[in-house]
């Protein structure tokens, strides 16, 4: 049996990472978040391999032309990320899930690949994504208003996927995510049959 490849997206702030973490804490199946590829600093407290694997825009490039990634992008005209396949299909095969969490161009790459994996959107109303942006107090205005502007850009994008949650109450969010995790690992048992 493989495990089920469910991608997470959503704008940032919307609660993805949080989510996640729950997800992994509470879910009875095996699960792995895919560790992505950056070429951008480490922040304070990350840590290579776990949070990212951090790489030079040099070793990046090489690994795009050896089609190392199952999906990539430059973001923000000068920064890589990209989810290295060995990180999907080496854990899919031994039947764990893997979770990716990557922006709505990741989602499509890994979709145009991938035709079993499931999408999931996470949002919540404009309003609430401004004062979740606000309250973390990381960001300048200048990025504020940029991540907003990526926000609303990405609505329509929502209907590119198979479901779309919106992330008011945690409880409510992971609840639903379990439910459907349990269904995609029934699934792929049933598949394996």
């Amino acid at each position: 049996m493989r495990g089920p490849l469910l991608i997470l997206s959503g704008p940032s702030g919307v609660g993805k990472s949080t989510a996640i973490r729950e997800l992994l804490t509470r879910s009875t199946n095996h699960l792995h978040l895919a560790v992505s590829c950056t070429t951008r600093a480490p922040r304070p407290g990350e840590i290579d391999g776990r949070d990212y694997r951090f790489v030079g825009v040099e070793a990046f490039r090489q690994r795009i032309e050896a089609d190392y990634f199952l999906e990539w992008a430059q973001v923000h005209g000068s920064q890589y990320y990209g989810t290295p396949r060995e990180e999907v299909d080496l854990y899919r095969d031994r039947g764990i899930g893997v979770i990716l969490d990557v922006d709505v161009q990741g989602a499509r790459q890994v979709r145009s690949r991938i035709d079993d994996a499931y999408a999931v959107y996470l949002h919540v109303p404009e309003e609430e994504y401004e004062r979740r942006l606000r309250a973390r107090n990381t960001e300048t205005e200048e990025k504020i208003q940029s991540r907003l502007k990526t926000a609303i850009d990405e609505r329509d994008a929502m209907r590119e996927y198979d479901m779309c949650l919106e992330n008011r109450l945690l409880d409510e969010t992971i609840a639903a995510l379990l439910k459907l995790l349990e269904a995609l690992f029934l699934q792929e048992k049933t598949h394996a049959r």
